[in-house]
């Protein structure tokens, strides 16, 4: 079962070297993070405070999400627009905090890996909790301008400095949950100045040898 994992904090590139590394070496794609989102959207759709533990915790297993790599759907609404919006976007690092919500994706992520045997899965844990045998885990990394460059492009409605600084509070809160370190057999890749093709060139070769 060939599983590669793609770690680093946000902005470093994940989704989009993830997504372009799984259609070359024909594997499916699970952007994790995607899951989190979903659940902080269903959360917020059933009027609750992403903050309330208990209540987040209660709901988490009867929310139906489905990742694809053309959208994802909560509980059967189309929320590929919203899980990435601003109101989301300050809110899931308290949902991601949530250790009932972080046991439940896990075990969803594994199963999805499973029933594929095997994929491109990313997301900050990915490597290190999640699929700690991984084939090959990668960590990536990028000067936190660039980072905060590429969400900014992202997300149209925030400014450049408005996406810095809610990355920032977001490395802070993330780090409490996972910290913002790859696993010790990762290869740590900067992405800073690369293109989509030079990383995933780099990253192809390093399959089948290990970092």
């Amino acid at each position: 079962m060939r599983i590669i994992a793609i770690d680093g904090p946000a902005g470093s590139g994940k989704s989009t070297v993830a997504k372009a590394l799984a259609a070359r070496l024909g594997l499916e794609y699970l952007d994790t993070g995607a899951m989190y989102r979903s659940v902080t959207f269903a959360a917020l759709r059933r009027g609750i405070d992403p903050s309330e533990v208990e209540q987040v915790a209660r709901i988490v297993g009867d929310i139906v999400i489905e990742v694809r790599p053309d959208g994802v759907t909560v509980d059967g609404v189309d929320a590929s627009i919203e899980i990435r919006g601003p109101e989301v976007g300050r809110a899931v690092s308290t949902v991601a905090a949530n250790q009932a919500v972080r046991e439940e994706m896990r075990r969803r992520q594994r199963a999805w890996v499973a029933s594929r045997e095997g994929g491109v899965l990313e997301g900050r844990d990915i490597g290190t909790v999640v699929f700690p045998d991984a084939e090959l885990k990668v960590y990536l990394t990028a000067d936190p301008e660039v980072r905060a460059q590429r969400r900014s492009q992202e997300v149209t409605d925030l400014d450049y400095h408005t996406v810095a600084a809610d990355l920032a509070r977001r490395d802070a809160l993330d780090h409490e949950v996972t910290p913002l370190v790859g696993s010790d057999d990762a290869f740590v890749l900067d992405t800073t100045g690369m293109s989509v093709a030079d990383i995933v060139d780099v990253i192809v070769s390093k399959v089948g040898e290990g970092a």
